[in-house]
């Protein structure tokens, strides 16, 4: 599981806009976005975390490798 904190994720359009980035870098991924935590985990199936990462900083946002 990679997670990341994406302090700037602030409403359901945030939600959907990095879950489907994630999604278009590693179609099989599963993604678990907890907007209140501003969490986002990621269990990949391709993708490592720097394309991951990558991803959601092409949709907008800025991942911080989390713990």
């Amino acid at each position: 599981m990679i997670s990341f904190e994406v302090n700037d994720m602030s409403c359901g359009h945030c939600v959907q806009a990095i879950a489907q980035a994630v999604q278009q870098a590693d179609p099989g991924a599963q993604v678990q976005v907890d907007l209140d935590a501003h969490r986002v985990q990621v269990q990949p199936v391709a993708a490592d975390a720097s394309v991951l990462r990558a991803a959601i900083e092409e949709a907008g946002y800025t991942p911080v490798a989390a713990a």
